[in-house]
C-alpha cells in the first residue's frame, strides 16, 4: 500500500480525537436536567412555606382591594376576578408538575438512602456475628486454660505433698 493510500484511508476515519464532533441541531431546547431538579425542588420548598402563603394572600387582597375601591378607569380586573382566577390557575398549573418533580428526586434520594442502610446494616449485623462468633470461642479457650486460682491451689497442694514427704523422710532419718 502506498503512503498517499494510508493517508486517504486515515483521513476518512474521523472518529479520532483529531476531529471534532458534530452535534446535531434540534429544535427541541436542551436544557441540563439536574439544574432544572434543583430550581424545581427549590420552588416546591418555597411554596411550601408560611412566607410564600403570606406572599400570596398580600397580592390577592391587594389585587381585590384595588379592583373594588379604585374608579373605573384604573380597574384592570371587574368583579368576579377572572383574570385572578387564571392567573392563580397558571401559578398552580405550573406549581403542581414542579412540586411533583420535586417529591420524584427526594423519593430517589430515599431509595438510594435506603438502600445504602440496608447494606450498611447488613454489613453491621455480619460484624456482630462474627465478633459473637470470636467471643465465643475465647470463652471456649478461656475454660480450657488453668486460671490463676486452679493454678494457685494446684501449687498449693504440691507443697503441702512435698512439706509431708520431707517430714517423713526427716523423722525416718531421726530415728
Amino acid at each position: 500500500m502506498t503512503e498517499k493510500a494510508k493517508n486517504k484511508k486515515k483521513s476518512n476515519n474521523k472518529s479520532g480525537l483529531e476531529f471534532p464532533s458534530f452535534t446535531r441541531r434540534s429544535l427541541r431546547p436542551s436544557y441540563d436536567a439536574e439544574r432544572f431538579g434543583e430550581i424545581a425542588e427549590r420552588f416546591a420548598r418555597f411554596i411550601g412555606t408560611a412566607r410564600f402563603l403570606v406572599y400570596m394572600t398580600v397580592i390577592v387582597v391587594l389585587w381585590v382591594t384595588w379592583n373594588l375601591v379604585m374608579p373605573s378607569s384604573l380597574k384592570f380586573d371587574e368583579y368576579p376576578f377572572i383574570f385572578l382566577t387564571l392567573m392563580l390557575s397558571l401559578q398552580a398549573s405550573y406549581a403542581a408538575p414542579l412540586i411533583l418533580l420535586a417529591q420524584n428526586r427526594q423519593a430517589d434520594r430515599d431509595r438510594v438512602q435506603f438502600q445504602e442502610d440496608r447494606v450498611r446494616d447488613e454489613r453491621t449485623q455480619a460484624d456482630a456475628e462474627y465478633l459473637t462468633r470470636e467471643i465465643a470461642a475465647l470463652r471456649a479457650q478461656v475454660q480450657q486454660v488453668a486460671t490463676r486460682d486452679f493454678v494457685r491451689g494446684e501449687v498449693q497442694e504440691l507443697l503441702e505433698e512435698l512439706i509431708k514427704e520431707l517430714k517423713g523422710k526427716e523423722s525416718g532419718k531421726d530415728s
